[in-house]
């Protein structure tokens, strides 16, 4: 298994990935994604700032996670500063067929290297509040609950805020 940044070429990939991961968070009751985001262009500007990472899994995209210092105007509602620069994990999905295998916690541990070789100290992390699986990975990795919030661009959703401080 591979991480590295993703590539135009990887486009078609990993909106097949978001194809088969959306069905399988509506069964849960997740309506965090949908056929309207996360969608091209968003991986597209991800790939163009360099902030698109993916697991390779000989030729396979695996699992996709933007990694970025991009933080969301309502992050201030968890009690973050949101002018505090930190890593954020945004967009991190694996493939149903690679569940299990610890993929989404080496996409982490990637998002880590990044902080630490920007020398960067605080990293976050948001998901739906019905997203137990994610939440359960992030205690695992040593995040820390901070809060719940709304964000704009996902009206009527909850989302449960994460951190995880470097030393």
């Amino acid at each position: 298994m591979l991480i590295r940044l993703a590539t135009k070429t990887d486009i078609p990939q990993i909106l097949q990935l978001i194809n088969e991961v959306v069905p399988a968070l509506t069964a849960e009751g997740n309506f965090q994604w949908d056929d309207g985001y996360p969608n091209a262009e968003v991986f597209e500007n991800d790939i163009a700032l360099n902030e698109l990472w993916v697991a390779d899994a000989d030729g396979a995209i695996a699992a996709v996670s933007a990694i970025t210092t991009d933080q969301e105007p309502e992050y201030a509602m968890a009690n973050w500063d949101v002018n505090e620069t930190a890593v954020v994990v945004h967009r991190l999905a694996v493939t149903p067929r690679y569940r299990g295998k610890g993929i989404a916690n080496k996409l982490l541990l990637q998002a880590e290297q990044v902080a630490h070789n920007q020398g960067i100290k605080t990293m976050r992390i948001d998901t739906n509040v019905v997203n137990t699986a994610a939440q359960q990975l992030f205690l695992r990795a040593g995040y820390v609950y901070v809060g719940e919030i709304g964000l704009n661009f996902r009206p009527g959703m909850r989302f449960y805020c994460y951190e995880k401080r470097l030393y």
